[in-house]
């Protein structure tokens, strides 16, 4: 971090070194292991042709098998990944956007928006219970 806490990015042509995502090991010497997974909470924040896949790094061909393992065990929701979708959207128009360029932005049905939203809605109800002292309806005074 510079003194303004900006971040600094250092050389632009000198590769940053990697972490594996199983371990947090340090891989700085380009013998890293890539693999694309599906993952239904990874939405891209420009392009949604990559919405639903995340890259994973390991520090060896055991610890990537080990990862994609992980990640087919993990059940991929459809709902949850429109969510992402309607969040992208909502933000990229500033809060507002009508229902009809939601669904157009998207690529979304309006039976699949509604999900959606409800997946949404039931992840912050979860949330609430879980951090913020009960249901939404329970006023503290």
């Amino acid at each position: 971090m510079t003194d303004r806490e900006e971040p600094n990015l250092g050389d632009e042509d000198k590769a940053l070194p990697e972490l594996c995502d199983l371990c947090g090991a340090v891989v700085a010497d380009a013998t890293e292991w890539y693999s694309v997974v599906q993952d239904s909470s990874v939405v891209h924040s420009v392009d949604p042709r990559l919405d639903g896949r995340r890259m994973v790094v390991g520090c060896s061909r055991e610890h990537l098998t080990q990862l994609i393992e992980q990640y087919k065990d993990r059940p991929f929701v459809d709902a949850e990944l429109w969510a992402g979708k309607i969040s992208r959207a909502i933000d990229t128009h500033g809060g507002r956007i009508s229902s009809e360029e939601l669904t157009a932005e998207t690529g979304l049905t309006e039976a699949q928006v509604k999900l959606g939203v409800l997946w949404q809605n039931l992840g912050a109800l979860r949330w609430h219970q879980q951090f913020g002292g009960g249901s939404p309806e329970s006023t503290e005074e």
